[in-house]
């Protein structure tokens, strides 16, 4: 029987007037691994902090198990800015004592790269003081798994990590044996690690066995089985909960809900897009054109980050867009939004940059732009407009957009200056929405959203008429509101990647062992004969032909991609005829030919590019 660690004993907690938790009980043993979900402000944090005895509570009682070994990751990190890496992580262990822990060479490599912290300027004797507060925060992470625990309790823990990192951060956390308690918006992330779920409302926590795709099953199901009169919520958990049957559970070696019953509930369900209606309504708002790139430099001061690009976003193109930090995503986003700014006058360093001339940009940055603290939340969505069209007939105003992403008519005449950054961040991607973008630049939107306030955002881009750009750590975000996923591998050029993320962190890893021994590998000759100086310019030469090929390969893909939409419509629509429908099923099946032997090609050429 497994060792209760934790107990939670009728535990209440009042902020002002507000109960954040009313008589909470709840209790965490050996092998646990639960994740905590709700929206911002309902008491996750004030939660965990309670079971970490860092918060008092006002009434009720936690024990914790006697000799209890307890790790906890806040949000707000205890380092000491006057040391060093190496003296807050590793202590005194000498430095043969900790390379030779297989443990710490994982924890260090999977949070910063290498053993010697690439990107740090003297690498673990680098000074805590002056670094960001991401940097920190990996710090504090590196410090709280290198040692032993028996529960970890973890408050955003892929805050500030990329895609590799929490891929990383997921499978330690699996292969570990201490329990775990984990606050996280982070959907790919919950269903990955945890096999039991705390959702946080209204003051009382309701627990839910399994991670984030049971959790959605569940309380889809229990709020269908009480009625609820919020209706809007339950069809939203509806609609994701259909995605992840249909898309999700077919990437994963586990699906735990219960298929038949998941099934009846989402019957009546459509697909989250209908893209070809999408595409019809953004050719109308776009024209052909949005933004054509031609042999293009992008450059970030001194330092070049892609060179030679020539690429397309078309109208309707949903692009997913993935890559190492310092890569160039956000230099990319940024010399688009200045072509698009300036109408096409201002250039990047080299190549061309060509902007449809119906174009309108609307990009929501990582650096929440400070709006005035005296003006009411209405009032700063009124400033941009009254009411919004969305697209496929769907026409909102300004306070209808409020409550959708959870402003309450009360909440609608708070100060901008007493909301929390999660709420401040959500008012600015509503009023970026307000403007009435055809095009939509997304650098990190999760950043401080709760989960519900995400689902809130998928719906709405959903039905949404226009081209858009998504950057992202959320690999859920990126794969339930794009079409396809492109990627910055750090080698100054820009691939498509049929397999998405997956293919991905596949492609890093390759890159990692592929250079790794390279390194280490003895020279031979410090003379090169004159054949090797001549096979540089022959690969050099084969790798253009091959980038080449590899555009067109991909263009020829979109086009095929956009055909069997159409197609799989076309089907629908003429059900009853059956001469039509064995005619439109052999061009189907001549597309999905070509279009298999094309990704083969594909494939192909990316090695070689």
């Amino acid at each position: 029987m497994a060792v209760n660690l934790v107990n939670v004993e009728q535990v209440s907690k009042v902020y002002g007037t507000r109960a954040l938790l009313d008589g909470v009980s709840l209790g965490v043993s050996e092998g646990d691994r639960i994740g905590v979900v709700g929206r911002n402000g309902d008491g996750k944090t004030t939660l965990i902090r309670m079971l970490a005895k860092l918060e008092e509570a006002d009434s009720g009682r936690v024990t914790h198990n006697g000799g209890l070994r307890l790790g906890v990751l806040t949000q707000h990190d205890s380092l000491d800015p006057e040391k060093t890496i190496r003296q807050e992580v590793i202590g005194d262990l000498a430095d043969h004592e900790w390379a030779g822990s297989a443990k710490i060479r994982d924890v260090l490599t999977g949070l910063f790269g290498g053993l010697a912290l690439p990107g740090f300027e003297h690498g673990l004797d680098t000074v805590i003081a002056p670094l960001s507060g991401g940097e920190r925060r990996r710090i504090a992470l590196a410090k709280l798994l290198i040692d032993e625990q028996d529960l970890i309790v973890l408050d955003e823990p892929t805050n500030h990590l990329d895609v590799e990192g929490i891929s990383w951060l997921a499978g330690h956390l699996r292969a570990r044996r201490s329990a775990l308690v984990c606050v996280t918006h982070d959907r790919w992330f919950l269903d990955q690690v945890c096999t039991r779920m705390w959702d946080v409302q209204r003051g009382t926590v309701h627990e839910y066995e399994g991670g984030y795709s049971d959790y959605v099953f569940a309380r889809a199901e229990r709020e269908r089985i009480a009625a609820t009169e919020e209706t809007k919520r339950q069809n939203l958990m509806r609609k994701e909960l259909a995605w992840l049957r249909r898309g999700a559970p077919a990437r994963t070696s586990k699906p735990r809900y219960r298929i038949e019953a998941a099934n009846e509930l989402i019957a009546d369900v459509p697909p989250p897009r209908d893209t070809s209606e999408l595409m019809k309504f953004a050719n109308a708002r776009l024209g052909k054109t949005v933004f054509d790139l031609e042999d293009v430099t992008v450059q970030a001061g001194p330092k070049t980050l892609l060179t030679h690009l020539t690429w397309q976003l078309g109208p309707g193109d949903r692009i997913g867009l993935v890559g190492v930090n310092g890569a160039g995503k956000t230099s990319l986003l940024r010399a688009l939004a200045e072509a698009s700014r300036t109408q096409g006058e201002e250039q990047p360093a080299a190549g061309k940059i060509v902007v449809g001339k119906t174009v309108r940009l609307a990009y929501l940055s990582q650096e929440v732009h400070e709006l005035n603290p005296n003006l009411r939340v209405l009032e700063a969505v009124q400033q941009v407009r009254d009411r919004v069209d969305l697209g496929k007939g769907r026409e909102m105003t300004a306070g209808q957009l409020c409550e959708q992403f959870g402003f309450t008519k009360e909440k609608q005449w708070t100060p901008v200056g007493d909301l929390s950054g999660g709420e401040r961040r959500r008012l600015q991607i509503l009023r970026l929405l307000m403007d009435e973008p055809n095009v939509l630049f997304l650098d990190e939107p999760t950043n401080d959203l709760d989960i519900e306030t995400l689902t809130q955002l998928e719906d709405l881009l959903d039905g949404w008429p226009g081209s858009m750009i998504v950057i992202s750590h959320d690999r859920f975000f990126i794969e339930r509101t794009t079409d396809r996923v492109m990627a910055l591998l750090g080698d100054r050029s820009l691939r498509m990647l049929p397999r998405g993320i997956d293919e991905y962190l596949e492609r890093r890893q390759r890159m990692e062992e592929e250079t790794t021994p390279s390194a280490a590998a003895p020279r031979t000759s410090s003379a090169p004969s004159s054949s090797s100086s001549a096979a540089p310019a022959v690969s050099a030469q084969a790798s253009r032909a091959a980038k080449k090929e590899l555009q067109k390969v991909e263009r020829q893909l979109d086009k095929l991609s956009t055909r069997e939409t159409t197609l799989h419509q076309q089907i629908a629509e003429h059900a009853t005829d059956f001469e039509k429908v064995a005619k439109l099923d052999a061009e189907l099946r001549e597309l999905v030919t070509e279009r298999d032997e094309l990704e083969m090609r594909w494939l192909e050429l990316a090695e070689d590019a």
